[in-house]
């Protein structure tokens, strides 16, 4: 019933009762495999999950802020969280898990008390379990068999929205409906192109067909001009016949609504606006500044939140905890135009009477730029050494 694009890890498996209790038909039953084909649902996850692994993600002090290079947890997040993946596939890969699935692990792997690595594990194999005493248990049940109980220290769990504080929601289960009517959008007009005539009008005979005249330009129609690979191709027509064409009916007009329409659905539920994912036709302008700021504040900053406190609950200490903190660096998709932080850095430093709030070496790090270097003069360093030079004259 389910077919391949379903498949359950067992009976245990959540989704088994609810595609029992749904019948196996309606939007609820939509997998993440076969959610992910659809380019919209495509665009929001990617577009969040790769914005999520590009970002920088530090390890900072919560009282200098200064980056704390030193500590080990700080090469993990920003460099290198296992020995086959790098911090962008690490953090691209969870956060995909997060939107698709609702739930993104990692087993942190620790020696000595010190965490060695970060590895990500199947959500669909991980099942949290809450106990009589209230605390969370974590059942990894791997592919090759067996059970095995993870504590909380030892799992990174990222989520976002929950229904029991416990397993996150997956907005493909929340956009289900809306995912699963754009997918039978796509395959009514994949079979109006397979089988559909697109002609679009109608042949006007002055007088009568014979039945051997009519059925002769019945095969006729059928053998040059059904499908999509025949679309469009000139018309020869006998016996005084014009074409007359017809005109777009409501039901046309309707079927293309219907598809923007979806599109927009699913941005809604990922928080992606409408011009990241190709609705609109007009220009974006200057206001894609305006938009890429909105993007991150209303779907960005939730994730970056989710990260930060995951990362502060499961991979550090008590006394760390009050120390320091993960921190996603959103400035380089906050930024404007060059005119724009050309504008905001004069100010900063005082220009045109504000009162100064950064200072130039601040800026140049915040522009991701090395320290003041100041060039050597060269005619300094000749009179230094004595080869002063001396007048053509």
């Amino acid at each position: 019933m389910a077919g391949e694009a379903q498949t359950f890890t067992g009976l245990h498996d959540p989704r088994l009762l609810e595609f029992m209790r749904g019948g196996g038909d309606g939007g609820t039953s939509i997998s993440a495999r076969e959610a992910m084909k659809n380019t919209a649902v495509f665009r929001c996850v990617t577009l969040i999950s790769y914005a999520m692994g590009t970002l920088p993600l530090h390890l900072i002090d919560s009282e200098t802020k200064e980056k704390k290079r030193d500590h080990p947890l700080f090469k993990l997040l920003h460099r290198e969280p296992n020995n086959w993946q790098t911090a962008f596939n690490f953090r691209q890969l969870m956060q995909r898990r997060a939107l698709i699935n609702g739930n993104a692990y990692a087993l942190i792997v620790r020696s000595g008390g010190k965490i060695m690595h970060l590895v990500p594990l199947n959500p669909e194999l991980v099942e949290p379990r809450q106990r009589k005493d209230w605390s969370v248990e974590y059942v990894y049940r791997p592919a090759s068999g067996g059970e095995r109980v993870l504590e909380p220290s030892d799992v990174l769990h990222v989520y976002a929205d929950s229904e029991d504080g416990i397993v996150g929601t997956s907005m493909v289960k929340v956009a289900a409906d809306a995912i699963s009517l754009a997918r039978d959008t796509e395959k009514a007009q994949a079979r109006l192109f397979k089988n559909g005539m697109l002609v679009g009008g109608a042949l006007v005979h002055p007088g009568k067909l014979s039945p051997e005249a009519l059925e002769f330009l019945r095969k006729s129609m059928e053998s040059r001009y059904q499908g999509a690979e025949n679309a469009h191709r000139w018309m020869i027509l006998e016996e005084g016949m014009k074409p007359e064409k017809f005109a777009n009916t409501a039901q046309d007009s309707q079927q293309i609504e219907t598809r923007a329409l979806q599109v927009e659905e699913i941005g809604r539920a990922f928080g992606v606006p409408r011009p990241f994912l190709g609705v609109d036709d007009t220009s974006w302008g200057t206001g894609v500044d305006v938009l890429g700021q909105i993007f991150v504040r209303y779907a960005l900053n939730p994730w970056f939140t989710a990260w930060e406190q995951a990362i502060k609950r499961s991979c550090m200490t008590e006394d760390e905890k009050e120390q320091l903190e993960a921190k996603f660096n959103a400035g380089a998709l906050l930024r404007g135009s060059m005119k724009d932080q050309g504008e905001f850095f004069a100010k900063a430093l005082g220009a045109g009477g504000h009162q100064p709030w950064m200072d130039y070496e601040e800026i140049r790090e915040t522009m991701d730029l090395p320290g003041k270097v100041i060039a050597p003069n060269p005619l300094v360093q000749q009179k230094e050494s004595g080869n002063e030079p001396q007048n053509a004259a």
